[in-house]
C-alpha cells in the first residue's frame, strides 16, 4: 500500500518561511483557516509561546486563549476571504500579566499564484510603552497648561493691584505734572493687565480674535469710560484665529490705540465712538482702530511729540512685520496696522512669500 506524500513547499512559500524564521519582528504565517503555518522566534519570545509548538494551531488558540477575540477573528476571516486587509488594528491583549498589552495588528493576504492556496502574513507590534509615554506626555502638557493659566491669573491680578496703587497715588499728589505721569503709568499697567487677563481666560493654542478683541474692549471701556451714553467702543472682526503670542501683540496694539483715542479724540463734548476692526485674507491682515473725534491736528496747530504709546505700537508692529499708517477720517482719525505679504516668482516659476 502506497504511503501518501506531502507536496513540498513552493519556492515562494519556502522563501516566506525563511524570512519569518529570521525576522526580528513578531510574525505569523496563517492559512485560510487561520491555522499557524510558521511563527517567528521573536513572536514566541514576545508572547511566551513556543514557536515550534504553535505550528498547526489556530491563532485564536495561542497562549491561554487570550488571542480569541471576536473582532480579531472577524478581521482575519475577512482578510483571508480577500474582502479586507488589516492595516493597523489596535487591541488589548490580556495574558498572565495583570496589565493589558496594547498591540497593533497588521495582516494581508499573500499571492502565491495559486488561487486555491490562501496565506496570511500577520505582523504584531507591542506599543504598550509608546502609548504609556504618550499619556504621560499629554498629562504633563495638560498640567503645564493649567499651571501657566494659574500664573497668568496671578500676574493679571498683581498688575491690577499695581494699577490701583498708581491711581490712588495720582489722586493724592499736588503736582499736576506728577498726576499726569501717574495716570499715564496707570493706563499703561491696566492695558497690560487687561491683555494678560483675556489671555488667561482663553484656551491655550489658537485665539479667536473677534471674541478676544470684544472682551478686551469691554474691559477697557468698563475701566476708562465714565459715561457709556456718550462714548462707546465697537468691535467688528472676521473669524480669524491666531497663535497666542500673536494675539498678545495685537491685543497690546488695540489697548494702546483705544486708550489713546479715549484720552485725546473727544476733548470738547466727550461724545464719540471708537471702532476696532480686523480682517484677514490669506497671510495678509489689517487691524484698524478709528474714532469720530477731533481728528488730526491741522498745519496751523502744533503737533504733539510721539509718546510712549506710539513707540510701543510701532515696536509691536515691527515685531509682527507690519506697518502703521495714520490717516484723517473726517471726522476723526484712523490708525491701520497692516501685514502685507507679496508672492514673488523665482527663476524656476515657484511662488515664494516675501
Amino acid at each position: 500500500m502506497a504511503v501518501p506524500t506531502v507536496a513540498p513547499p513552493t519556492v515562494a512559500e519556502s522563501l516566506t518561511l525563511a524570512l519569518i524564521a529570521s525576522s526580528d519582528a513578531p510574525l505569523l504565517l496563517l492559512d485560510g483557516d487561520l491555522m499557524v503555518i510558521a511563527a517567528s522566534d521573536s513572536f514566541g519570545r514576545a508572547f511566551g509561546i513556543d514557536s515550534a509548538q504553535a505550528r498547526g494551531k489556530s491563532v485564536l488558540e495561542l497562549g491561554g486563549g487570550e488571542w480569541d477575540l471576536p473582532k480579531l477573528r472577524s478581521l482575519l476571516a475577512a482578510t483571508a476571504a480577500g474582502a479586507a486587509a488589516i492595516d493597523a488594528y489596535e487591541m488589548d491583549l490580556h495574558g498572565d500579566s495583570p496589565k493589558a498589552r496594547r498591540l497593533v495588528i497588521k495582516a494581508q493576504k499573500l499571492q502565491y499564484g495559486d488561487p486555491d492556496v490562501t496565506r496570511l502574513l500577520m505582523t504584531v507590534s507591542d506599543v504598550t510603552d509608546a502609548r504609556l509615554a504618550e499619556r504621560v506626555k499629554d498629562d504633563l502638557v495638560r498640567e503645564k497648561a493649567i499651571l501657566l493659566q494659574e500664573v497668568q491669573h496671578r500676574v493679571a491680578n498683581s498688575l491690577q493691584i499695581i494699577a490701583s496703587v498708581l491711581l490712588q497715588s495720582a489722586r493724592n499728589v499736588q503736582s499736576e505734572e506728577t498726576r499726569t505721569h501717574l495716570n499715564d503709568a496707570h493706563n499703561r499697567v491696566m492695558s497690560i493687565a487687561t491683555v494678560q487677563k483675556q489671555l488667561a481666560t482663553s484656551n491655550v493654542g489658537e485665539v479667536a480674535l473677534g471674541s478676544y478683541f470684544t472682551q478686551l474692549c469691554e474691559s477697557l471701556g468698563a475701566s476708562m469710560i465714565r459715561d457709556h451714553k456718550k462714548q462707546s467702543i465697537e468691535v467688528t472682526a472676521d473669524k480669524s484665529t491666531v497663535a497666542a503670542d500673536v494675539s498678545v501683540s495685537l491685543g497690546l496694539i488695540v489697548t494702546e490705540l483705544v486708550i489713546n483715542a479715549l484720552k485725546h479724540a473727544f476733548p470738547d463734548t466727550g461724545e464719540g465712538k471708537i471702532t476696532v476692526d480686523y480682517r484677514a485674507h490669506g497671510p495678509n491682515w489689517t487691524l484698524s482702530i478709528g474714532d469720530d473725534g477731533v481728528g488730526m491736528p491741522t498745519e496751523a496747530e502744533p503737533r504733539a511729540t510721539p509718546g510712549l504709546g506710539t513707540s510701543i505700537v510701532e515696536a509691536l508692529a515691527r515685531q509682527l512685520r507690519a506697518h502703521v499708517r495714520i490717516s484723517d477720517r473726517n471726522p476723526g482719525t484712523l490708525v491701520s496696522v497692516a501685514h502685507t505679504q507679496i508672492a514673488a516668482v523665482d527663476d524656476a516659476g515657484v511662488a515664494r512669500a516675501v
